[in-house]
């Protein structure tokens, strides 16, 4: 069911923020939630913070179209609270 995936996918992100929004095991499972799930919009998004945290901004810039946002500018922790609340929300 897609709101457990969403679920996992705010758990893992929140490790992700924990770790200070680096790369590396925890970051390639959400990366890969979001690839399993590409084409719901809030997968898009975290596709998209993804890419932010790995620097890939031009990647990142795709996701946010694919999930009918503008690119973030702004801190990704503030970011990434947002997209937790509405990721939460439509659990």
């Amino acid at each position: 069911m897609a709101s457990d995936n969403i679920r996992e996918l705010v758990a893992t992100l929140d490790k992700v923020a924990d770790a200070g929004f680096t790369t590396g095991d925890t970051w390639a499972f959400a990366h890969e939630l979001c690839q399993n799930h590409e084409g719901n919009s809030l997968f898009d998004w975290g596709h998209a913070i993804c890419h932010r945290i790995e620097g890939d901004d031009a990647n990142a810039a795709y996701w946010y179209r694919r999930a009918g946002r503008s690119p973030a500018t702004g801190e990704i922790s503030e970011e990434w609270k947002t997209a937790r609340e509405v990721m939460l929300a439509a659990a």
